[in-house]
């Protein structure tokens, strides 16, 4: 593709859920090790903020789905929560 081909102000397409939680893990490992300067660090920790916000988007989005498709025989709503990781243990 030609560099006429892209303009500059076409935006990257939005991570999956699962993309965005993988690169999500692998800033908090690059912070965590300890071996980032401050100028990277920052630019990590603001795109990691940026992901957190985007997961947690999705993550409600999908509860609210979730929310309209689970009804009781007489088709009212019924609220069901799944239960935490913690709880389970």
């Amino acid at each position: 593709m030609s560099a006429r081909g892209k303009r500059g102000d076409e935006k990257a397409p939005e991570p999956t859920f699962e993309e965005a939680l993988s690169r999500l893990e692998e800033i908090v490992g690059d912070l965590e090790g300890g071996e980032v300067e401050l100028d990277r660090g920052l630019e990590l920790f603001e795109e990691g903020v940026k992901l957190s916000r985007r997961c947690h988007e999705m993550l409600s989005a999908a509860e609210q789905r979730i929310q309209r498709l689970v009804r009781e025989e007489e088709g009212g709503l019924t609220l069901e929560l799944f239960p935490r990781e913690s709880d389970s243990a």
